[in-house]
């Protein structure tokens, strides 16, 4: 027993790991220099505490969860009732109207009674017409007004549909274990578990509830909500949660692409044909279409901006990779024509640096005017758009840092023989404010290179910690 346990859990991890298990030696090394790096910054003890102090709480807190979970009633009879149950705590002016009007009925209720205030607020609230001076007419309101009670205690939501809104998987897993039932729950407009993952892009909530060893049944999948809407539309939906804080626009709308596609993928084989609308009469298409075109416009602003402003640096630098690689350090010999130069080997760094500037910017300059010539379609978004910004970015990075090397190696001609060894920190100082700028960079950079390797959008939890 406890053997299959264990390969239960082997196999568990074997699907977390994003890369084989052989690749594990190199990405440990990565972070054993990166996190040198960062205490050479002044920035890893910090961060290392944080992060500590982060799960310390994380381990309190899903303790506490799973003994609340154990400890609450979670009473769904009280919910699932269609009884009348008069609240104890309204007491006042009816208190005589109820009693008289109970005998005359020949019943009696002791358990509560209700004031004549809330019963004008119920008033106004539903514009009842008609007049309430009678006694009888008083008892029939005072009814309606406590089941309007219990109706609105049936449309708060359950810690479960919470949990399932804010992304608490560990809390929604260990919910549904404990209570089947609950998948039934419903918040006020009719949503279920499901579609409140799927309407807040909670992604792993999503995929755990998609993903379960008891598949959930079919009409979990096919319920709407009030509006009509089943999950793919609500995928297709651009609300005011932001769940994916990507920088810019452009890939905002590209993992929202991904999301959205993600969904119809998982869910599409469990809706019928007819669940293609809604009461708008809308499909998922559409309304993503709709919500999007801000998005869309704003994307295609951010990345014309950057595309700019990209460019300009590029042909800056091609021109001058160009003319540096056409001009030979120490001339060359009358005799033969060949470098003089040509034995040092300085003289081939600076050659072959000259050449990857040249190359390099080039390719940028043409990868940033495909993008400013593209039609910036809903589609361009996914993949076309976003491969060109990392590929021109990547070749603009690297010219940046061959015309450095060219100019440092032709350089060296000149200072070799009066600095001789020094020169070496010299050209590393003077690299440094490019290199702190190039580590500034470097978390925007692996961001828009994540946004567009991975095919699941990740949302983040930064907004909840800040």
């Amino acid at each position: 027993k406890g053997e299959s346990k264990d390969e239960e859990e082997e196999k568990y991890n074997l699907k977390q790991r994003y890369v084989p298990p052989n690749y594990a030696s190199i990405i440990l090394s990565l972070k054993f220099f990166l996190n040198l790096l960062l205490i050479v910054l002044g920035h890893g003890f910090h961060r290392i505490k944080k992060i500590i102090i982060k799960k310390e709480r994380h381990t309190v807190a899903l303790q506490v969860m799973n003994e609340l979970v154990k400890a609450s009633p979670y009473k769904f009879s009280e919910r699932e009732t269609t009884d009348i149950h008069f609240d104890p705590r309204i007491t006042g002016e009816a208190q005589g109207v109820e009693a008289e009007t109970d005998t005359k009925r020949g019943c009696s209720n002791k358990e509560g009674t209700v004031t004549v205030a809330p019963v004008e607020s119920f008033l106004k609230e539903y514009r009842i017409i008609g007049s309430v001076d009678s006694k009888s007419s008083k008892y029939s309101v005072k009814m309606a007004f406590e089941k309007n009670v219990i109706l609105k205690q049936k449309e708060t939501e359950t810690p479960f549909l919470i949990a399932a809104k804010m992304g608490i998987t560990e809390m929604v897993e260990s919910i549904l274990d404990k209570f089947p039932v609950s998948i039934q729950d419903l918040d006020a407009d009719g949503k279920n578990v499901l579609l409140l993952a799927v309407e807040n892009r909670q992604t792993h909530t999503f995929q755990f509830l998609i993903n379960r060893e008891t598949p959930l049944h079919e009409s979990i999948f096919r319920k709407w909500d009030h509006q009509g809407n089943n999950a793919l539309h609500l995928a297709a939906k651009y609300g005011e949660y932001r769940p994916w804080l990507i920088p810019g626009s452009a890939l905002q709308m590209q993992w929202e692409l991904k999301w959205y596609k993600f969904v119809k993928r998982s869910i599409s084989k469990h809706l019928p044909i007819h669940y293609k609308y809604n009461k708008k009469n809308q499909t998922s298409k559409q309304i993503f279409t709709e919500t999007h075109k801000l998005l869309v416009k704003d994307g295609s602003a951010w990345l014309t901006k950057t595309s700019e402003s990209c460019s300009l640096v590029a042909a800056l630098i091609a021109t001058v990779a160009f003319a540096t690689s056409a001009t030979i350090p120490g001339g060359v010999k009358e005799t033969s024509g060949t470098p003089v130069l040509e034995d040092e080997p300085a003289f081939s760094v600076f050659c072959i640096a000259s050449l990857i500037a040249l190359c390099f910017s080039v390719t940028a300059l043409v990868f940033f005017l495909a993008i400013l010539t593209s039609r910036f379609e809903e589609k361009d978004f996914a993949y076309t758009l976003p491969w060109r910004l990392i590929i021109g970015l990547t070749a603009l990075f690297t010219s940046i840092t061959a015309i450095l090397v060219s100019f440092c190696a032709g350089h060296f001609f000149e200072l070799k023989d009066r600095l001789k060894f020094a020169a070496l920190p010299i050209y590393i100082v003077t690299c440094l404010p490019v290199s702190f700028f190039a580590l500034a960079q470097l978390p925007l950079y692996f961001d828009l290179l994540r946004a567009i390797i991975k095919d699941i959008p990740q949302r983040s939890y930064k907004e909840f910690t800040q």
